[in-house]
């Protein structure tokens, strides 16, 4: 290992040790079976990106997981639920929102940090109908993983480096970044309208239709389908499971159709996990990703995982070119404090069919979530 990986490795070590508990927020309930619960989480984490010219080192919110916070009312009326969820960011400045060129705000609040205000009614028999701006039916469908490692590595690989631009063999600033490169082609939080079935032996079903209320001159609409499958009792194994399939139509823009999934299994005994997810967009390219994980209690504090992973894509820029990246990461859970530490790295690379080549990246993310 170079001597300026180690001080990059040992500076983002630092940074994921100062986050510190403070609060936490309670529950109140009424005699009539309502109650009232607020949540929320900090994820401050410090990033270090090497574009093979030049190393930028930030603070950053983890994109992969911001920092929010919310509640949840929720109502009683015999054996069904009226639930009400708000969700805001923080607008902390992002990781996959800093660049070469820019900073970034430190903080930056609008109404697209609006993450839910969403009115569910959970019924007995039919399933749970949602309204209001909120998770589409194939939100989180590539997101299957048992690995632990979700904070430093996961298939949307983009959220700890998108906004950053390779750069060229000359050292020049192309016109692709890390974001443009890498898609995870999952689903996304929208004005909608939504139904879930129940669950059905393990099985969920979803549809949902919606448009982005919080852009503005915006008539973007699009609708999916989702199935998802879970079981933790598969003998010595545990499996989750997902596939999706969204259509979005948008004036001035090639309507597209989105088929991601993901599935990951777990071996209770041994705390190894395997995961896999991929995607396909009709007008455009593909990716596969594949995971290896191991979690295990290795001390008192709470447990410790480990995981490697790597994405494939291709003609997901301009037809022939080809994204891959790899990537390791670390993650110790502190379970007094509800904290979780970690630290990642990785590596992307790019190349298409034009005469320009492309240096490769890295970048080194390391962070401490406190939730309460």
């Amino acid at each position: 290992m170079s001597t300026k990986l180690v001080l990059r490795s040992g500076a983002a070590v630092a940074a994921a040790l100062l986050a510190a508990p403070a609060f936490a927020g309670p529950t109140y309930t009424n005699d009539n079976g309502g109650s009232f619960r607020w949540y929320g989480q900090f994820n401050p984490s410090f990033q270090s990106f090497d574009d093979g010219v030049e190393e930028y080192n930030r603070a950053s919110d983890n994109s992969s997981s911001n920092s929010r916070i919310g509640f949840w009312v929720e109502q009683a009326f015999g054996e069904n639920t009226l639930k009400f969820r708000f969700e805001t960011a923080f607008g902390f400045r992002a990781s996959d929102g800093t660049s070469q060129t820019s900073k970034g705000d430190v903080t930056s609040w609008s109404r697209t940090n609006l993450r839910h205000v969403d009115l569910q009614f959970e019924t007995a028999k039919y399933g749970t109908f949602s309204a209001g701006q909120g998770s589409m039916a194939s939100d989180g469908i590539t997101g299957a993983d048992f690995s632990g490692t979700g904070l430093g590595a996961g298939v949307s690989v983009a959220d700890i480096g998108g906004g950053y631009a390779f750069r060229t063999s000359t050292g020049a600033l192309s016109g692709v970044s890390i974001g443009d490169a890498f898609t995870d082609l999952d689903g996304s939080r929208l004005g909608r309208l939504r139904y879930d079935s129940n669950n059905y032996g393990g099985f969920t079903f979803s549809a949902s239709y919606g448009t982005d209320i919080l852009a503005t001159n915006n008539d973007r609409e699009t609708y999916d389908v989702a199935v998802r499958y879970s079981n933790d009792d598969l003998g010595a194994f545990a499996l989750e499971a997902g596939l999706a399939a969204a259509w979005t139509e948008q004036t001035g823009r090639q309507d597209r159709r989105d088929v991601s999934g993901s599935v990951s299994v777990l071996h209770k005994d041994t705390g190894l996990s395997m995961t896999v997810a991929a995607g396909d967009r009709d007008i455009s390219g593909d990716y596969s990703y594949a995971k290896l994980g191991y979690s295990a209690d290795l001390i008192a504090a709470g447990s410790t995982s480990f995981s490697v992973d790597y994405y494939d894509g291709s003609d997901l820029v301009t037809a022939g070119d080809s994204s891959e990246s790899w990537g390791i990461a670390a993650v110790q859970k502190i379970d007094r404090f509800n904290l979780e530490t970690y630290i990642a790295y990785r590596d992307y690379s790019y190349s298409d069919t034009s005469a320009t080549s492309y240096q490769d990246a890295n970048v080194i993310l390391a962070g401490a979530r406190w939730k309460f």
